[in-house]
Parts: C-alpha cells; structure tokens; sequence
C-alpha cells in the first residue's frame, strides 16, 4: 500500500494567534487569545496557555485525514 498516495493532505499547517490584555478587574489585568486555523477558517478563544495547547492538538487531529482500508487489508 502506498500511502503517500492514499494521503494528498497538507504537510504542513498555519495558525495564526491573537493575543490582547484585558481588564478582569481593578487592576487585574488578564491575556486573552484567539487562535484560528487558516485553511479552515475554524476558530477558537482560550484565556489560558494550556488551554492554547489543547486547541492547537485539538484541530490538529481533527484535520488528520481518515486512511480508507483497502479490501483485503488492515
């Protein structure tokens, strides 16, 4: 099975990051962020870095193309 051929999809990705301050409270300030997959448009908010992580895993593997199996093989 050649699965080169069977996968056409992109080698890479490009996300781009928003990231602004904002004010939570009286003097608490907070980082916000916005990071969005540019082949898709698909978006996403986090407030946290590990949550930034997680999306970037999360839209990664949802992007993974599904390999057909062929009849007669795994």
């Amino acid at each position: 099975m050649n699965l080169e051929k069977l996968y056409q999809g992109p080698h890479s990705h490009l996300f781009t990051v928003r990231l602004w301050r904002e004010e939570v409270g009286t003097g608490q300030i907070e980082w916000r962020g916005r990071v969005q997959q540019v082949s898709t448009g698909e978006a996403h908010y986090f407030r946290e870095w590990q949550a930034l992580i997680a999306l970037l895993l999360q839209m990664l593997a949802a992007s993974e193309p599904q390999l057909e199996a062929h009849p007669g093989e795994p």
